[in-house]
């Protein structure tokens, strides 16, 4: 039962408005209809369940609602995951499944069962026959649940997809026709792009996306939901001359030739830093219009060698720039920086330069996610981001209880003026606990620091496992064995790990012995810019009611604390000289959460201000993908193109009218996607230049708006004559088109990857003193000039077209 304390906070979070619900009361009748249901299932054959399951589906394929088959199909769920897997879900579990039907964030506490919970939900949503996704942190856990899991909907006569990296597009197509598909949110978004450049049905692979269940909901939802999933093409040229800057800003002075913001977000050259390289370079004029590509190049190469560092940031491996994820310590598959920065950073390293080509189509995790009908998700730290979540996608969180009481027990921060203080304690408390035989995990910030707390921690004659973003590939089978007896493990943060520490190991064999010592013991040696992170850390321990603890080692000297200044908000009486032992008083810590929190709330900004930035290209993405898909399946031609023209008269003899069409629309399709990728560059320059317009007094958002209001509108008039010039010039025999002859082909190479939508920071797009003023902008310009900018589009589309009709005599003849 909740405490006095716990109902007051639940009572004025109601009060408040809060997203969240602690009163499960309302599924609990569901949960009641559940049991009563379980004594008559369990008694059904196999084969009696599966005709069961069988006619349950039918019965959705015939118009009822699912919502009217909810006890049957958790009823059956339950049975099935008994028998298959020799589990049979808990009651909390069932409850979860039931907020995530009703399209909530279920908080589950780490190890409770979140995978089994999502299959009820999962299974109810997919007998409509649409597909349902489970989208899942990473490939391993995607391919690791769809086998787990899988055999639970065949059992019930669904079928069962998963979607990796490497897979071809027919593989592809046959993992999402499944009734369930396993896969990342990526990869998801990755597909929708490339669908959107098809030239033909047979290359499209997703079908119209229904429902979404997302595993590690606030890392997706949150953490990545900014990162745009980007498509580029070859475009056969290379970044002149980032090897040549790069040897340049080595030879810079901080504070004399460049600055820093005080956070190390931003980097800018000083007026003598600028006099230096326009003399080294022989530049008259660096600021010149002609030279703002040069400009943006030479903060690139600055902000590789001096913001950026080597195993913090990136890792180097198989000759490659490697991004490391800061929230799970992680090699972040397919990122890159844009704007020529990775490509400083490769002619840092002295790599082998990649080109960053063309950007062919762009989504945001986050806009991708709002395409489907219905999304619920599940996560063990939704609470701290459940403002956010429900403002970007009108999701409540539902806290889910534990099955068993939690026993974990969370000690106060040791606190140390400097580092080499607290690496010392570390290192004395994990051999304490290791003598002990009491198992650690010690979660560390970056690549660096676990690397030197391991050197460390071996010279004083503890093994130790080390798990970060250079050997990721094994975190499954280290990560399991974290809990055997005497084992110390150290990672580089916990978060989309998806693999549960058993006490006693991978088997439990020695779950008593590892119990009676304390169960496992959880070290963090920083505090991180998120308190979901932290959490997630210290929801390694006291697994499923374990035994556990968890405590914090920081200094002054942490990267948080230096960061944000929090040593200048104590007051000097409280702070001591130089010392090894821990700080005893307890306004440190105090101090030290608050900037965490400032630090969320920071974060949290930025990505209102980038979903600002972002939402209106979206906006046109879909207006563009629409024109494209009614070109593309044939159910709108392209207008222009088939006005009736000498051109067209000369090629319809020629060709006859089915293959005239198809090469239309061959034009049309091609010259769309290239148009679009010009805008999007035209798009990105734009942003990229707004915010210099606030030292104009203009507000740098609505600016933005209105540019590429204004672009969008220009955009149609170009794509038409484009295609109207290249059908025109076309080379057309009787046997039809040469396409790769004609440049009609498409891109001749793709790739994938995503960018972070800020590396430079939150200094341009969220300078404080703009911050009123930008969220006025965001709430109502925007709105406005997309309500005239779209309608405008439209409505010049639909006056062309029936001026079409009305007036072409190929349209009367046909």
């Amino acid at each position: 039962m909740p405490s006095g304390v716990s109902r007051l906070r639940r009572t004025l979070d109601r009060l408040r408005g809060r997203a969240i619900e602690y009163d499960l009361e309302p599924y609990g009748r569901a949960l009641a209809q559940v049991n009563a249901l379980e004594p008559e299932v369990a008694s059904l054959s196999d084969a009696d369940l599966a005709q069961r399951a069988a006619a349950l589906r039918a019965q959705v394929g015939d118009g009822v609602e699912i919502e009217a088959r909810v006890p049957q199909a958790f009823a059956l769920v339950r049975e099935a995951a008994r028998r298959v897997l020799g589990q049979r879900p808990f009651d909390v579990q069932i409850l979860a499944g039931l907020a995530l039907f009703q399209g909530k964030i279920a908080e589950m506490a780490t190890g409770e069962g979140k995978t089994l919970a999502a299959v009820a939900p999962v299974f109810l949503h997919a007998l409509a026959g649409r597909g349902a996704h489970v989208l899942t942190f990473n490939d391993y856990l995607a391919r690791r649940d769809a086998a787990w899991m899988g055999p639970i909907y065949q059992r019930l006569g669904l079928s069962v997809g998963v979607v990796q990296e490497r897979m071809t597009a027919p593989e592809r197509r046959s993992a999402y026709r499944a009734d369930v598909t396993y896969l990342t949110a990526k990869e998801a978004g990755f597909d929708l792009l490339r669908d959107g450049l098809a030239l033909e049905p047979a290359d499209c692979v997703h079908r119209p996306f229904h429902f979404a269940l997302v595993d590690e909901a606030d890392s997706i939802l949150v953490d990545e939901a900014r990162i745009p999933l980007v498509i580029a093409g070859e475009t056969g040229e290379s970044a002149p001359g980032p090897e040549r800057l790069d040897a340049l800003v080595r030879g810079l002075r901080p504070g004399l030739d460049f600055d820093t913001d005080e956070y190390r977000h931003n980097i800018a050259l000083t007026d003598a830093g600028t006099e230096r390289v326009e003399k080294l370079l022989g530049c008259h004029d660096l600021q010149a219009p002609e030279n703002l590509a040069f400009h943006a190049q030479l903060l690139s190469a600055l902000h590789a060698e001096y913001l950026l560092e080597r195993d913090v940031d990136y890792i180097v491996r198989r000759g490659r720039v490697e991004l490391v994820d800061d929230c799970t310590g992680r090699v972040a598959d397919k990122r890159h920086w844009p704007d020529g920065l990775h490509a400083a950073v490769e002619a840092k390293e002295g790599l082998r330069l990649t080109p960053e080509g063309a950007v062919l189509g762009s989504i945001t995790l986050q806009h991708l996610l709002r395409l489907y009908r219905r999304l619920a998700g599940m996560t063990a730290t939704a609470q701290a981001a459940e403002e956010e979540i429900h403002q970007f996608y009108g999701l409540r969180v539902a806290v889910i209880p534990t099955h068993r009481p939690t026993a974990r027990e969370d000690l106060p921060d040791l606190v140390f003026t400097h580092r080499e203080a607290k690496r010392a304690a570390l290192v004395e408390e994990i051999g304490r606990l290791h003598r002990s035989g009491r198992p650690v995990l010690v979660g560390t910030a970056s690549v660096s620091e676990s690397e030197a707390l391991a050197l460390a921690i071996r010279e004083a004659g503890i093994p130790c496992a080390v798990l970060n973003a250079k050997n990721d590939e094994v975190e499954a089978e280290i990560v399991a064995g974290a809990g055997a007896l005497g084992a110390v493990t150290l990672s580089t943060n916990m978060a989309g790990r998806g693999t549960d520490i058993r006490l006693g190991g991978a088997d439990g064999s020695q779950h008593a012995a590892v119990a009676a010592l304390g169960g496992l013991y959880v070290l963090g040696t920083n505090r991180h810019a998120s308190l979901r992170i932290d959490q997630q850390l210290r929801g390694r321990a006291g697994r499923q009611g374990d035994p556990g603890t968890s405590r914090f080692f920081t200094s002054l000297e942490d990267d948080l604390i230096q960061r944000y200044g929090v040593e200048r908000l104590i007051s000097a009486r409280h702070l001591p000289p130089r010392q090894d032992p821990p700080i005893a008083h307890r306004l440190i810590g105090a101090e030290i959460a608050r900037a965490q929190r400032i630090v969320e709330d920071e974060g949290f900004q930025i990505r209102k201000t980038l979903c600002a930035y972002s939402d209106i290209v979206e906006k046109q993405r879909r207006a563009i993908q629409r024109w494209r898909q009614g070109v593309f399946d044939r159910t709108a031609p392209f207008d222009r193109l088939t006005e009736r023209s000498a051109r067209r008269v000369e090629l319809e003899s020629l060709l006859g009218e089915d293959l005239l069409l198809e090469v239309e629309r061959r034009v049309a399709l091609v010259t769309i996607d290239r148009c679009w990728s010009e805008y999007l560059t035209e798009v990105r320059e734009m942003r990229d230049d707004s915010h210099l317009l606030a030292f104009a007094g203009k507000i740098p958002l609505a600016e933005f708006h209105r540019q590429v209001g204004l672009g969008f509108l220009a955009l149609e008039e170009r794509i038409e004559d484009e295609a109207v010039r290249t059908f025109e010039a076309l080379e057309i025999s009787a046997g039809g088109v040469d396409w790769d002859r004609a440049g009609l082909r498409g891109p001749s190479a793709t790739w994938t990857y995503l960018i972070g939508d800020n590396p430079f920071g939150a200094g341009g797009l969220l300078n404080p003193a703009h911050r009123p003023v930008v969220g006025l902008a965001a709430a109502a310009f925007p709105f406005l000039l997309l309500l005239h900018g779209f309608g405008q589009f439209w409505k010049r589309r639909r006056d062309r077209r029936a001026r079409t009709a009305a007036s072409s005599p190929a349209s009367k003849s046909r």
